[in-house]
């Protein structure tokens, strides 16, 4: 029989039967568990022995810090005690107070360290795909952009966990001195709270949850009155109207006598048209010269048009196939260009303020407030509407407040329209 031999570390025993040591399973290093921790009450002492009613007292618990894998501990003064009890009471509230027990705590501390920059294209990526409530193309252009200009280059460096009240107050006074607007600084404060609040585990909890102070940050309040919000006045638009190329004089007149935004005029087709262009339906957009869905669910709407520019889409439509206002090569006009025709003009105002005049308009002809909700595309805001809602199906009491309202503004300075308002004007007489 042969004789088992465990050789030593490198020797060699021919003949004989090699049994080697059982291989040492390695231990891997357990991380950070909140079910483990049964809650810590730190421990006091004093410098001196025995204990003295004048003496310091202090106070040790342990803590964690962000990036590390082992916790640290932490010493703080509670003053003079006159025993160890109240010492110790002193260093639980202490403890209470900071959270250090707490799961926010624990989630904030043992989290990944990532920055603030890493979890912002996170959360960018994430807006126009998510399930719930994808966010437009226009509104995370907006946002990378303030992130862009100025969000990024003040906190993106910054871990998450030091993005707190602080580090914003200081981010918001940096932008009031340089000028910024209080709805700006809102705009751009609200992005940064975004961002953060994406941060989550995988319970879906936040990680770094803040309760903002927004009197120790310095937020300004935006005064809704004081805005600006340029509109235009029944003059100018003639004005406009008589100094633009056709096409373009024709989106102008249309967008101040519908009330459209400038990308459902955009994405229009003859077939969102009736055959007599007495009603129009708003299916789709256009941002950056592609099509979306317009931009709320209320902005899917049918819109009544006056008589006089019917006739004159009527006229414009006539066998065109496409969008209606297109380039040469079929694609739809882009906003920028339309923004440059209207200031070719003269009149330095954007393209909401032909919306602003619509809105005017049916504000002074009394217009019932579920029509006007339904022609601009605004939501409904009580029950009360939502039960009115069926009025919005009577065409015939929509064309009879549409006719009482009219355009609002004249088309005679407009040469598209001189053969329409001729025949009206032999009507009259």
């Amino acid at each position: 029989m042969v004789e088992p031999v465990v050789p030593l570390v490198g020797e060699s025993l021919p003949g004989r039967v090699v049994i080697p040591f059982p291989a040492t399973a390695i231990r891997r290093k357990r991380g950070p568990s909140l079910s483990r921790r049964i809650g810590q009450t730190g421990n006091v002492f004093q410098r001196n022995k025995p204990w003295s009613p004048t003496a310091p007292t202090y106070g040790r618990y342990w803590i964690d810090l962000p990036g590390c894998l082992d916790r640290k501990r932490r010493t703080v003064s509670l003053g003079t005690c006159s025993s160890r009890s109240v010492a110790r009471r002193k260093l639980r509230e202490h403890i209470q107070v900071e959270g250090i027990n707490s799961k926010e705590s624990f989630l904030a501390n043992t989290a990944p360290t990532m920055t603030f920059r890493a979890q912002a294209a996170k959360w960018i990526a994430s807006l126009p795909t998510r399930r719930r409530k994808p966010v437009k193309p226009a509104t995370v252009f907006g946002w990378q952009h303030a992130l862009d200009k100025w969000v990024l280059p003040e906190l993106g460096d910054k871990f998450l966990g030091d993005v707190s009240n602080g580090a914003l107050r200081d981010f918001i006074e940096k932008m009031a001195a340089a000028g910024l607007s209080a709805k700006t600084i809102v705009n751009y404060s609200q992005v940064v709270k975004l961002v953060l609040a994406s941060a989550v585990d995988a319970e879906g909890g936040q990680i770094y949850p803040r309760k903002w102070n927004h009197d120790f940050i310095g937020l300004p309040i935006v005064k809704k009155e004081g805005q600006y919000r340029p509109t235009v006045t029944e003059t100018g638009l003639g004005e406009i109207l008589a100094s633009a190329k056709e096409r373009y004089a024709l989106i102008f007149a249309l967008l101040a006598g519908t009330g459209l935004r400038i990308g459902e005029a955009l994405a229009l087709k003859p077939t969102d048209l009736s055959p007599d262009c007495r009603v129009l339906h708003v299916r789709r957009s256009i941002w950056h010269g592609r099509e979306q869905d317009p931009k709320t669910p209320n902005a899917v709407r049918e819109v009544d048009i006056p008589e006089l520019l019917a006739r004159l889409l009527q006229k414009y439509t006539a066998n065109k196939s496409g969008y209606l206002f297109a380039t040469s090569s079929g694609r739809p006009l882009i906003q920028r260009n339309v923004l440059r025709a209207l200031h070719a003009t003269g009149k330095k105002i954007g393209l909401h303020a032909f919306r602003r005049f619509r809105t005017e308009t049916l504000r002074r002809a009394r217009v019932p407030e579920d029509l006007t909700t339904l022609w601009l595309g605004h939501s409904k805001k009580t029950v009360t509407d939502l039960y009115a809602s069926g009025l919005q199906k009577d065409e015939a009491w929509r064309r009879e407040w549409c006719d009482r309202v009219g355009l609002g503004f004249s088309l005679l300075g407009y040469d598209g329209l001189q053969n329409v308002v001729s025949i009206d004007s032999e009507k009259a007489a």
